[in-house]
């Protein structure tokens, strides 16, 4: 008796490798996926400009990364002396204005660079609810707890989504001809907006992936929101917010991911790479001399997979075991 629905994976033709450089960006299976790549050392850059919830606002990070924007006074919104960018995680925000411009202009810099030479573009849309400025008209990323009456909320449809899209997809391939862009839907709910709102803002979402994935530069779609919703299928894999996936559902997610997307040598050295810097958050509770024997033990291991690998950078993890000597 088959008691579970196994979700199709998709097949990815080009694999993840330590010269591959990898983007994230948008809701929370990009945090996940893409910070959990970052501990085996890859080359990731995950939401530069914060997490991104709706697919408009993550089109705008990406197309003035394309454009190489420079931000100015016109970019910041003032509110009770404390200035912010609504194109933004709320943790863009400071009561100096130059030095927010400053902080938004060198995430700009990165973000641009890296995105001529990124050989895969993860793209998680959350919620096709957008909020958009009364005074101006212009959708923002967050709302940095600003009072409601500054904004008006409505839904968007799949095929305003994807017209959006297709235009920042184009601008992508004059930029980088090679890069290959894979999209998925956040398994989080929304509920915030009610059971069914989430459920028909999802639906938007899946549509207008599906429509975007006849673009030359669209890759795949990973089924991230599937296996979570059809596979899992059970409170046990939700935090205890009962909203957000637990540690084992995302696990079992970055299972499916990496099967899909590394092959088996690329895949040895991602998790020889990450027992070293999770071991870093490793507490020591038996003193100086239990320290010293567990870091000999990891600058062991380091010594071991430079000599495989010397491609990767382990220099702060041995400069960080060195010291507990």
């Amino acid at each position: 008796m088959e008691l579970r629905t196994e979700v199709p994976l998709p097949v990815s033709p080009g694999k993840i490798t330590f010269s591959t450089p990898l983007m994230f960006l948008g809701s929370c299976f990009a945090n996940e996926i893409g910070y959990r790549l970052a501990s085996g050392k890859l080359d990731v850059m995950t939401n530069p400009h914060g997490t991104l919830f709706n697919p408009f606002s993550v089109a705008g990070a990406l197309d003035r990364f394309a454009a190489s924007h420079r931000y100015t006074e016109k970019d910041i919104y003032l509110y009770q002396n404390r200035y912010m960018s609504l194109d933004h995680h709320t943790a863009f925000s400071s009561y100096d204005r130059d030095v927010l411009i400053g902080r938004l202009n060198d995430v700009s810099r990165a973000a641009s660079e890296f995105i001529r030479r990124v050989s895969f573009l993860f793209v998680t849309f959350g919620t096709s609810y957008i909020y958009t400025l009364r005074e101006s008209g212009a959708i923002v990323a967050n709302c940095h707890k600003l009072p409601s009456s500054l904004f008006e909320r409505r839904q968007a449809a799949s095929s305003e989504i994807a017209t959006r899209w297709i235009e920042t997809l184009d601008r992508l391939a004059e930029i980088n001809s090679g890069l290959r862009i894979w999209f998925t839907v956040s398994p989080v709910r929304h509920l915030s907006e009610g059971a069914h709102a989430n459920q028909v803002s999802k639906a938007h979402l899946l549509l207008a992936v599906e429509e975007l994935l006849a673009h030359p530069s669209v890759e795949g779609y990973f089924p991230a929101y599937e296996i979570f919703m059809d596979d899992l299928r059970d409170y046990r894999y939700y935090g205890s917010d009962m909203v957000h996936p637990s540690e084992t559902a995302i696990d079992y997610v970055w299972e499916k991911f990496s099967s899909v997307f590394f092959d088996s040598p690329a895949l040895r050295l991602w998790n020889e790479a990450a027992r070293i810097t999770r071991a870093m958050a490793h507490r020591i509770t038996g003193g100086k001399q239990e320290a010293a024997k567990f870091a000999s033990a990891m600058l062991g291991r380091i010594a071991e997979l430079k000599a495989k690998a010397p491609f990767i950078d382990l220099s702060s993890e041995e400069t960080y075991f060195k010291g507990m000597l």
